[in-house]
């Protein structure tokens, strides 16, 4: 299978491909006060629980709220909460954005570093009683280009192993092909394999959702009540 060039970095490597995804913005007030009363009201024991289906896609552009909707779909479904972060720390910026998710999260999260072995790690991890969280697959694709591994491989594992889990598991992703063309090979070849990826998972996912400005549009499956 044919690869894509390697980057130093996969956070260079993840902004230019993203559009930004991964830049951290600026701490905005009102941002901080609407997370607050989320954790607030996903923490109340009488809170109502949304059950989860086996396996659901969460879609949406750079700064949609496509992870605290994905958030919150883990946190009112009741189960044990494991968030599998795919970004690293590699540089101040993605520092500053990872510790910002730490923030917006509830302490009932466990969180697992995974760059690489996504598949191995779902896996492992999936159980009836506990709810997983990745976020997100297209960080997950920038890091297998950057070490340059074999992209066809790893998502054709990663699909099939989601058809195998034992426990629920929601997957964000940055929907990266509604905008203008690349101008370079490498950005263009992986629009191209993120796209092919999604529309993958999203066959056989239960649910489907698209995020624009903070709400969800149900492209597959029942909304969640």
């Amino acid at each position: 299978m044919r690869q894509l060039p390697s980057s130093s970095s996969p956070c260079d490597l993840s902004r230019r491909l993203c559009g930004g995804a991964n830049v951290a913005s600026p701490t905005i007030g009102i941002a901080r006060v609407r997370d607050k009363v989320i954790r607030a009201v996903t923490e109340k024991e009488t809170m109502t629980r949304i059950a989860l289906p086996p396996l659901t896609l969460v879609l949406g552009g750079a700064r949609s709220g496509k992870s605290r909707f994905a958030e919150a779909l883990v946190e009112t479904s009741g189960l044990d909460a494991v968030y599998i972060a795919t970004g690293e720390a590699g540089d101040a910026e993605m520092a500053e954005r990872i510790a910002h998710h730490q923030i917006r999260r509830s302490s009932r999260w466990r969180t697992l570093e995974t760059p690489l072995q996504l598949a191995t790690t779902l896996a492992r991890e999936a159980a009836p009683q506990r709810a997983l969280l990745v976020d997100c697959l297209t960080l997950w694709l920038a890091n297998i280009i950057a070490e340059g591994r074999d992209i066809e491989d790893d998502t054709t594992d990663l699909v099939a192993a989601l058809g195998e889990l034992s426990g629920p598991v929601v997957l964000v992703s940055n929907e990266v092909g509604q905008g203008i063309v690349p101008d370079n090979l490498l950005a263009r070849a992986f629009r191209d394999h993120a796209g092919r990826l999604h529309q993958d998972i999203a066959a056989v996912a239960d649910r489907v959702h698209f995020i624009t400005a903070g709400l969800a549009n149900t492209l597959k499956g029942a909304s969640p009540r």
